[in-house]
């Protein structure tokens, strides 16, 4: 098995805190708000597809710059890297998305995953315009991701479905590849749509025995369909050269938080109708103590943050160890995250990722290109290489 790692893009902006902006932070100690611009995100593009990520995923929200372009903007100061582009369907028609993703491919150079997002907040689905029930949009996202299907196999054809409607529906340009859609959600109403149309299924960063029985359900949906699926787990990561390091860094993190954030964040949260959203409050319950809810996966970021909750926290070695155990579960796709971003991806990529090499269970997606450069090109050629790209396409 070859285990796939995605990174993170925060078009939100980014910080030393978990809690954006730097706000909250103890007195003699590094702050300061890194704000979402191409420029710094194509920073962390770029290192991440250097690092040896295979994509990065992009948020969707009304809290967030907007995913489809801003990663049409960073696939031009980056080489490799996809991105795992959030999107809800529902907020736009289904023949525009199926065009949309078909010129992301084309111009990109095949380098568009998508990332189906159903909604768990209501509030927000109704500043979009979307007063649907949870399942209702379940349900509509299954008809959405049919059309979409269908339009990607080319021809053109009527659909008249619960909630869509297209009539002689086509788009000029087939994608190639075709993105596979990722999709997560942990209510009975997710379960078939994520059987019948998504390619890798993913979820939180729950404890492993929670994961395995969502595995479970999932693959079982699937079979009886006669459908294989990929799964994936959603986490963020704080790896360092000892244990002790690690932990000393989730408590610097956790004593940047002022407790009237967390109940502000956690009454916010409590509006949910994400059932996965409900899973990882339950592993926290509001509290500070006890954060570490398995050998370690500290829930300490849900105390301030929805959605991934969770992070892998302890040693390079203690990193990969768990990384080991969700793979065993059959994990083998990995989206992460850590704050600050930037310093984060290579904490990972340069500690952790080296022991699963070794154990057979990753290798660099460009291994034969980085190999033959370094092995051609001088050391101060490749270091100025990118620097020249980045005067090029004006992000110096």
């Amino acid at each position: 098995m070859t285990l796939n790692f995605h990174w993170f893009l925060p078009t939100y902006g980014d910080s030393r805190q978990i809690v954006g902006g730097g706000h909250g932070v103890p007195a003699g100690e590094a702050g300061g708000a890194r704000p979402a611009s191409i420029a710094y995100l194509g920073q962390i593009a770029r290192s991440a597809e250097q690092l040896g990520f295979v994509g990065a995923l992009t948020p969707t929200g009304g809290w967030c710059e907007d995913a489809w372009l801003v990663t049409a903007m960073l696939s031009e100061v980056s080489d490799y890297l996809k991105f795992l582009v959030a999107f809800r369907p529902g907020l736009t028609s289904p023949t525009l998305a199926a065009q949309m993703a078909a010129t992301f491919q084309r111009f990109s150079k095949g380098r568009l995953l998508l990332n189906v997002v159903v909604g768990g907040e209501a509030h927000e689905q109704r500043a979009y315009g979307d007063f649907l029930s949870k399942d209702d949009r379940y349900a509509r996202a299954g008809e959405f991701l049919e059309i979409v299907r269908r339009l990607w196999a080319g021809g053109s054809f009527d659909f008249h479905g619960k909630h869509l409607t297209v009539e002689g529906a086509t788009i000029p340009h087939l994608p190639d590849p075709v993105p596979p859609l990722y999709f997560g959600g942990s209510s009975p109403a997710a379960g078939p749509v994520a059987a019948d149309h998504c390619d890798v299924y993913l979820t939180w960063g729950e404890p492993p025995a929670a994961v395995a029985k969502k595995i479970e359900w999932i693959r079982s949906l699937a079979a009886a369909r006669g459908r294989k699926l990929r799964f994936g787990i959603r986490l963020h990561t704080i790896s360092r050269d000892t244990s002790e390091a690690a932990w000393a860094e989730a408590e610097r993190l956790l004593r940047g938080i002022d407790p009237a954030t967390i109940e502000k964040v956690q009454a916010g949260l409590a509006r949910s109708e994400s059932e996965g959203q409900r899973r990882m409050i339950d592993l926290h319950r509001g509290s500070t103590a006890n954060l570490e809810v398995y050998p370690n996966l500290w829930a300490g970021v849900g105390l301030v943050r929805g959605g991934a909750g969770t992070a892998l926290v302890g040693s390079h070695a203690e990193v990969a160890r768990l990384i080991e155990e969700y793979a065993a579960l059959g994990i083998d796709e990995f989206v992460l995250s850590g704050v600050p971003h930037l310093e984060e991806a290579y904490w990972f990529a340069e500690g952790v990722l080296p022991i699963l090499a070794a154990k057979g269970l990753w290798r660099h997606p460009r291994a034969d290109l980085v190999a033959t450069a370094s092995a051609q090109v001088p050391f101060a050629a490749t270091a100025s290489a990118p620097r020249e790209k980045e005067k090029l396409h004006g992000v110096d």
